[in-house]
């Protein structure tokens, strides 16, 4: 297997030529395979017929905006969103994450910026994968909730949940750390791998996706006032 067949490969949209060709560029030259698309639409197609390891998405596309293109991605797959936008209205930065993207940046940005964030995101599933490769998995059963650390995988009453790789991590954290109370910036440093005061609603979107998730699954994820988040089992 040649480099190319190694390296990590990315595709985005966005209606802007300028912005597809210098995103392309960077990250084509840092060693990523990148495929760009004028529309949401036209990555979806692609996707079906070969997904890739990490999506960037524009908001405002012709067609299907990016918030659709999210959600069909998320009915299909749990591969790594990150939302580009003009858009900076704290409702849209939320809509995002609370679709299922994983990070969100605002318009304009640098490429450097956004190629660090890209690294971020592969640099956290590598290094999981490595961990569990080289140790023993940690073991960790709450209410319903196996975790299985060699798939990257939690099962509730042994049928895996549908988990983005960022829900995953999150869920994975508080499970190693049952009935304690983990702040937000931890929860960012661990999984995110930064800590901002703007950040913070990262957390908050993310363990709102996962309550609807683990209903019916004997645990409940509490907020800890001012604070942060305690997984506990239900009484």
């Amino acid at each position: 297997m040649d480099m190319e067949d190694k390296a990590k490969c990315i595709y985005i949209a966005d209606d802007d030529d300028n912005i597809r060709q210098v995103v392309r560029t960077f990250l084509a030259s840092d060693g990523y395979r990148v495929e760009d698309f004028p529309t949401g639409d036209l990555l979806l197609e692609r996707f079906a017929q070969s997904p890739c390891d990490l999506v960037i998405l524009d908001v405002m596309m012709p067609g299907s905006d990016g918030f659709a293109v999210c959600t069909e991605l998320r009915r299909q797959s749990t591969v790594p969103i990150i939302m580009l936008t003009a858009r900076d209205a704290e409702n849209d930065y939320a809509m995002g994450l609370g679709l299922g993207s994983d990070d969100y940046i605002t318009k304009p940005f640098s490429a450097m910026a956004l190629l660090m964030r890209v690294r971020a995101i592969f640099r956290r599933i590598d290094f999981e994968s490595r961990k569990y490769a080289e140790e023993a998995p940690a073991a960790a059963a709450v209410g319903k909730l196996t975790l299985d650390e060699n798939r990257r995988h939690i099962l509730c009453d042994g049928r895996a949940l549908a988990l983005t790789p960022t829900e995953y991590e999150v869920l994975r954290y508080l499970m190693l750390r049952r009935d304690q109370a983990v702040s937000r910036e931890e929860l960012l440093n661990a999984v995110w791998g930064f800590e901002t005061a703007v950040e913070t609603r990262a957390t908050d979107d993310t363990v709102r996706r996962l309550r609807q998730k683990l209903e019916g699954s004997g645990v409940s994820i509490t907020a800890v006032w001012g604070f942060g988040f305690r997984l506990e089992e239900k009484p």
